[in-house]
């Protein structure tokens, strides 16, 4: 929401409420409003009207309002399935595609086949480079970040499955 004033002859100032969106312009490199609607004055503002597209706008966007509390707004889902938990991908995909392309994986899976270490330990050892690089914190730290704050392919298991093997301390 976005709200314009201007001021009249008389000195005295008329406020107007408008739905606004910033879109990146790339010619001027900067963000250009655009208005894409116009609720008119503040001060003859139609409140029941504004509630009834609230109301409307969250039916179409696959959300229930609700009227009071803090979470004014909860997804409405399918039935039978529920939201359990998301995690960022971006920082962890990326490190761990240039990884991949410098061969660090191959060569601690070779390192590593000689040894009795579970092959797991390249995931692990990936795991603690990209929590340095993420959001650096000690080991024991970046164990619980592995854990419930981000997703690194190969590593992460099932919420209710049992988190067992060598990474976990």
């Amino acid at each position: 929401m976005r709200t314009s004033t201007r001021r009249n002859r008389d000195g005295s100032k008329v406020s107007y409420l408008q739905l606004a969106h910033n879109e990146w312009d790339p010619a001027a490199k900067t963000a250009r409003t655009k208005v894409l609607y116009s609720f008119g004055r503040a001060d003859q503002l139609d409140r029941p009207a504004i509630e009834r597209l609230i109301a409307a706008l969250t039916r179409v966007v696959g959300v229930e309002a609700s009227a009071t509390g803090p979470d004014r707004a909860r997804a409405l889902g399918v039935p039978g399935l529920e939201f359990t938990e998301s995690r960022p991908l971006g920082g962890a995909w990326l490190l761990d595609r240039l990884w991949h392309r410098l061969g660090i994986d191959t060569l601690l899976r070779r390192l590593a086949a000689g040894t009795r270490r579970d092959p797991v330990v390249e995931r692990v050892l990936f795991a603690l480079v990209a929590n340095r690089a993420l959001a650096p914190s000690s080991k024991l730290a970046a164990t619980s970040w592995v854990a419930h704050d981000v997703h690194v392919p190969g590593l992460n298991r099932c919420p209710t499955t049992p988190v067992t093997g060598p990474w976990t301390g």
